[in-house]
């Protein structure tokens, strides 16, 4: 097996059009080489300055312009945010005052329809009092022609009794008309 040289080898024109590697020798890593430092200066300058440029003018206004346009957005949402929590915070105020009057109104009407009740109901029994009333009156004025009737059935009951009594205990006849007077005294009394 043959050794092979670690040796770089530039690359030299070889047959047929190709490029054959020659070998060659690289002290230094290129960037620090300190005889192109000179150049790579000046092309990072022009480099930092370009890119300077493109940021200062394009991009960084354009980003701005979005952070404002952002910042903005969001100023306006919270307006808009307050604006609806005052106008929800209205409509509940509202909405509490429309139910505070609906529950007064309510018990107006309750009230309103417990007295109309109460008016129906006093009425009403005011007027089947007096109908009891007519009805005692009538029934009592009843009972009087009825007692009356037959007080004076007793009268006249009690006299044929008291007759009978006489004649079977004392076999006598007294007449209709002394019986009656001594049976209207006793009933007097």
């Amino acid at each position: 097996m043959a050794t092979q040289s670690h040796e770089p080898t530039p690359f030299a024109p070889g047959e047929g059009g190709t490029l054959v590697e020659q070998p060659a020798e690289h002290k230094v890593f290129p960037p620090f080489d300190s005889t192109t430092f000179a150049s790579q200066l000046l092309w990072f300058a022009i480099t930092f300055v370009l890119l300077y440029y493109v940021m200062s003018k394009i991009a960084l206004p354009r980003i701005a312009g979005i952070l404002e346009d952002r910042r903005d957005r969001i100023a306006s949402d919270l307006d808009l945010a307050e604006r609806l929590k005052q106008d929800s915070k209205a409509a509940l105020a509202g909405y509490e005052k429309s139910l505070a009057e609906a529950r007064i109104r309510a018990n107006a009407i309750a009230e309103g329809a417990r007295d109309g009740a109460k008016q129906a109901a006093a009425a009403k029994r005011a007027a089947t009092e007096a109908n009891l009333a007519n009805k005692l009156a009538a029934a009592e004025k009843r009972i009087g022609e009825i007692k009356s009737k037959a007080l004076a059935d007793v009268g006249e009951i009690a006299s044929e009794t008291a007759e009978s009594v006489i004649r079977a205990l004392v076999d006598s006849d007294l007449g209709k008309t002394e019986i009656a007077d001594a049976v209207a005294s006793v009933m007097a009394k």
